[in-house]
């Protein structure tokens, strides 16, 4: 459990560097795929360490390997509002990831990525993918919390 925070943390530490750094100064949707990518897998680490929890409790046998399954569980285990939220992000996550995308303003402050899913278009930006970056460190100083790790 204690391993998989950590790997959960060191992701959030590359988006971290991602955003701060290396989107500073290549503006690309290329940077953004990669934030996605390493989001996506924080959160993984994340719902692990739980399912972990919840496997040394003796509520379920063993951990799936899809992230889809191991975000049910996560969410029929923990009646959590927090929990449900970060396992419905990773889900929204990996379709915008998954999801064909076209690029605009390239190399420009308001590089934008725009991703088609079925039902609507979304707009991935600086701002939005850092409010979502924001979230995410939220999520993990919860898990944190939950199990009295410190920061």
């Amino acid at each position: 459990m204690k391993d998989s925070l950590e790997k959960a943390n060191d992701e959030l530490k590359r988006v971290d560097h991602l955003i701060y750094v290396s989107l500073k100064y290549t503006r690309t949707c290329d940077i953004f795929k990669s934030i996605l990518e390493r989001m996506i897998s924080s959160i993984e680490f994340m719902l692990d360490a739980l399912l972990i929890n919840l496997q040394e409790q003796n509520k379920i046998e063993e951990i799936p390997q899809q992230p889809i399954a191991k975000s049910n569980i996560a969410k029929e285990h923990y009646d959590d509002e927090v929990i449900r939220e970060m396992a419905g992000l990773l889900v929204r996550l990996r379709q915008i990831n998954r999801a064909p995308f076209e690029r605009a303003r390239e190399f420009r402050r308001h590089v934008t990525m725009t991703v088609k899913l079925e039902s609507e278009i979304i707009e991935i930006n600086i701002d939005n993918i850092t409010e979502y970056y924001k979230k995410i460190k939220d999520y993990y100083a919860y898990v944190n919390k939950m199990f009295g790790e410190e920061e």
